[in-house]
């Protein structure tokens, strides 16, 4: 496959470039297609320690085949990436991986300190840390993500909010460096969506941990993100939100016209057209503990 170059996203500025060594995730020229249809490419990107990513667009344009590529479950299609200085890579510990919300009811009977716990040591082989131990470091995550008062519930009797906090409380067990949180609002109602998003944010800010959150709208994150990367039409826009999210920008991206409108605080985007979805692939089986890397 032939990946076109002309550049549709900012370039990051020569101070920037300058600490390289110290980003977390790191891509140059990266691009990802499906046959002939190009999710996005050409694209450069610096993830600091620390800095919160929100990766934005319509379905459809590679939010998830990003966190895909990152957690070394896709190859991109050009250009290179790094994740803490190697390759991506699966099975590593210093990834945390919120999915999709999907059903459990396969792992109904799982109660939420056994999920928390799949994350501190369920990518594991051989010697386990000592019983004692792994209790004391569970009961200490789910009292940090607000989930002690269910932490022998099973997951299946649980709601949209209480398993979003247990899936957070999961990928924070192990101490990631690089949290990577895929579309973790869905069906949220707005109280349970601000719980979650704060939960994030303290965590980067606590720990100095990068987060890549990829999400359908801005408005819930808009008053956390440092860099904003909107995927659309085989492109890109990255940089501050100030700097996205004007008509102009949006409307170079889609070809066409977009307006951006911002009432109270909150930015609304008209007149975005529709993304043909890509083909399907096999999606993996929404086991606790089996899609961290």
């Amino acid at each position: 496959m032939a990946v076109p170059r002309t550049r549709q996203g900012s370039t990051q500025d020569s101070a920037q470039d300058a600490g390289t060594a110290a980003a977390v995730v790191r891509m140059r020229g990266a691009a990802l297609a499906y046959g002939e249809r190009v999710l996005w490419h050409d694209l450069d990107l610096d993830l600091r320690p620390g800095e919160f990513l929100a990766v934005l667009g319509p379905n459809g344009s590679g939010k998830t085949s990003l966190v895909r590529a990152l957690l070394g479950q896709r190859q991109l299609s050009a250009g290179t990436c790094t994740v803490l200085g190697r390759a991506p890579r699966k099975g590593g510990r210093h990834i945390g991986y919120v999915p999709q919300q999907a059903t459990l009811s396969a792992h109904a009977t799982l109660r939420a300190r056994d999920v928390v716990r799949f994350g501190l040591d369920g990518h594991r082989f051989g010697p386990r840390p000592g019983v004692d131990g792994v209790r004391r470091r569970v009961d200490e995550v789910l009292r940090a993500v607000g989930a002690m008062a269910y932490a022998d519930v099973p997951v299946g009797l649980l709601s949209g909010g209480e398993r979003q906090r247990v899936r957070i409380g999961q990928a924070l067990a192990a101490d990631p460096r690089l949290l990577l949180c895929d579309e973790p609002l869905l069906s949220l109602d707005p109280h349970h969506q601000r719980a979650v998003t704060e939960l994030v944010d303290a965590r980067r800010r606590s720990h100095g941990t990068a987060v890549v959150f990829v999400t359908h709208e801005i408005n819930p994150v808009l008053g956390l993100a440092d860099r904003v990367l909107y995927l659309a039409r085989g492109g890109f826009r990255v940089g501050t939100p100030k700097e996205v999210f004007t008509s102009d920008a949006l409307s170079q991206l889609y070809g066409t016209q977009v307006d951006v409108v911002r009432v109270r605080g909150r930015i609304m985007v008209v007149g975005t057209p529709d993304e043909a979805a890509p083909p399907p692939h096999h999606a993996e089986a929404d086991v606790p503990g089996g899609a961290r890397s």
